[in-house]
């Protein structure tokens, strides 16, 4: 077994807060094996509950990785829980100001020093009803298209469950099931070396939360709907 990739002070703060968090359900991993034991990775994740950070977190680490989030700024403003999150690495993304493409280039070097991203291209919690993911930013692409590591997909379900972050309603009782299933690395060879048009990055993202999408029928055994959600 490969040794733990080492975090420091913050990663073992987010650790001791993050991992009681998830007791409160069961864990299905699947595919995790897929994680590299060592170097660079993109993990591209659904959103569906305020919680999901948490348990990504868990996962990510116990599979020996400390994980990066790119993550809505607003998080890393929470008091306690936002100092851990920018204190173990993790990006604050500021959408629509002048600020997000710095969290871009900061996504990229973290990349290029060997880090494990993980990336909710919805940039929130999906609005679907059903929890099916929405249309989604193509800041993903860019990342993928131009680091050539592998980008994973990977769905959660069951976080909604536990804390519905639109019904407000926070439900650790009975013990729920969070299920998180990593997919095959997407060859994204077709689209390199190509030019980064509008059409090419929402092809991009849409294939790679397609993959995502996937994977979240397979945990539910349901069909998504024809559209997923509303635009981003």
């Amino acid at each position: 077994m490969a040794d733990r990739e080492k975090g420091g002070f913050w990663v073992g703060a987010a650790a001791a807060l993050f991992y009681p968090l998830t007791y409160m359900s069961r864990r299905d991993y699947r595919g995790a094996e897929r994680i590299p034991a060592r170097g660079p990775a993109l993990l591209v994740m659904n959103h569906v509950s305020h919680l999901d950070p948490a348990v990504d977190a868990v996962f990510v680490h116990q599979n020996r990785r400390v994980p990066r989030f790119l993550a809505k700024d607003s998080l890393t403003r929470v008091p306690i829980f936002g100092r851990i999150l920018v204190g173990a690495g993790s990006i604050p993304v500021a959408r629509g100001t002048s600020s997000a493409g710095d969290s871009l280039r900061a996504a990229h070097r973290a990349l290029q020093e060997g880090k494990v991203i993980v990336i909710y291209p919805e940039g929130t919690i999906t609005k679907d009803p059903e929890f099916w993911p929405k249309r989604s930013y193509p800041g993903v692409a860019r990342l993928a298209l131009e680091n050539d590591v592998p980008v994973l997909p990977c769905a959660r379900w069951g976080t909604q469950q536990v804390w519905n972050g639109y019904t407000k309603k926070f439900r650790p009782l009975p013990r729920k099931t969070v299920v998180h299933a990593v997919g095959e690395p997407v060859d994204l060879s077709a689209y390199r070396g190509l030019p980064q048009t509008p059409e090419l990055l929402r092809e991009v993202t849409d294939l790679l939360m397609g993959e995502v999408t996937t994977l979240l029928s397979e945990i539910r055994d349901e069909q998504p709907p024809a559209k997923t959600g509303g635009d981003a």
